[in-house]
C-alpha cells in the first residue's frame, strides 16, 4: 500500500482519536511511532496489521474505521480541492468520478487507486464498482461520496453493497441534487492584494 494512504489512515487516527491513540495502534501493530512516509511504498500486511489495530482499539469494525477515513479525506483541503474539480454539482462529480484515478496518477503516478467503473440505473440511482484492489476501498469510496454530497449540498443514499470477485459495489441514489446550501468552493483561490 502506497505511504499516502497508510498516511491518511495515521492522521486520521490521530486527529479524530488523539496521539495516544495512534501510538497505541502503532506499537499493536509494530509499526514505528512516528508512522509511515508518504512517499514509500509498504507491505499490504503493515496496512492490514495497523486498521486490526486500530479496530480492536476502538471497537470499530474495519468496514466502519475505512468509511470514516474516507470521510476524513474530504476534509483535507488539497484533497477536496481536487475532488471538486470534478464538476460543478454533485451530478457533475458521480458523471466524472471514473476519471478520478487517472486524475491521480498525473500527481501520484504509484499510488494504486482501484479502477472505478459508474453505471447509471435511472431515476438518480448508480452504482459504482471499484476493480479489485486493495480490500476495503469500496468502503473508502462510500465515505467520499458521503462526505462530498454533503460538501456540495446533494441529499443522497450511499451504501456499500458488497463485494464479489468483479470487485466491491457502491450503491448510490441521488434523492436531490440541490438539497441545502453545499460548502463554498471557489475554482481559483482567493487573490490577496499585495501591499506596494
Amino acid at each position: 500500500m502506497h505511504g499516502l494512504m497508510n498516511r491518511a489512515v495515521q492522521c486520521f487516527l490521530r486527529d479524530a482519536y488523539g496521539e495516544e491513540v495512534w501510538m497505541g495502534v502503532a506499537e499493536a501493530a509494530g509499526v514505528e511511532p512516528e508512522g509511515f512516509e508518504a512517499l514509500l511504498t509498504y507491505p499490504d500486511e503493515v496496512t492490514e496489521a495497523v486498521l486490526a489495530a486500530a479496530s480492536a482499539r476502538l471497537g470499530k469494525p474495519r468496514d466502519a474505521l475505512l468509511e470514516d477515513v474516507g470521510i476524513y479525506l474530504v476534509g483535507l483541503e488539497p484533497l477536496r480541492r481536487l475532488l471538486r474539480f470534478g464538476g460543478v454539482s454533485y451530478t457533475d462529480f458521480l458523471d466524472t468520478l471514473e476519471e478520478l484515478p487517472g486524475r491521480a496518477m498525473l500527481a501520484v503516478p504509484d499510488l494504486g487507486l482501484p479502477t472505478l467503473d459508474v453505471r447509471a440505473h435511472g431515476h438518480g440511482r448508480l452504482t459504482l464498482l471499484c476493480r479489485p484492489g486493495f480490500p476495503g476501498m469500496g468502503h473508502v469510496f462510500a465515505g467520499v461520496l458521503r462526505a462530498l454530497a454533503d460538501d456540495y449540498g446533494a441529499l443522497a443514499l450511499i451504501d456499500h453493497a458488497g463485494e464479489d470477485d468483479d470487485g466491491e459495489t457502491v450503491e448510490i441514489e441521488l434523492l436531490e441534487a440541490s438539497f441545502s446550501e453545499g460548502r463554498r468552493f471557489d475554482l481559483a483561490r482567493p487573490q490577496v492584494a499585495v501591499p506596494l
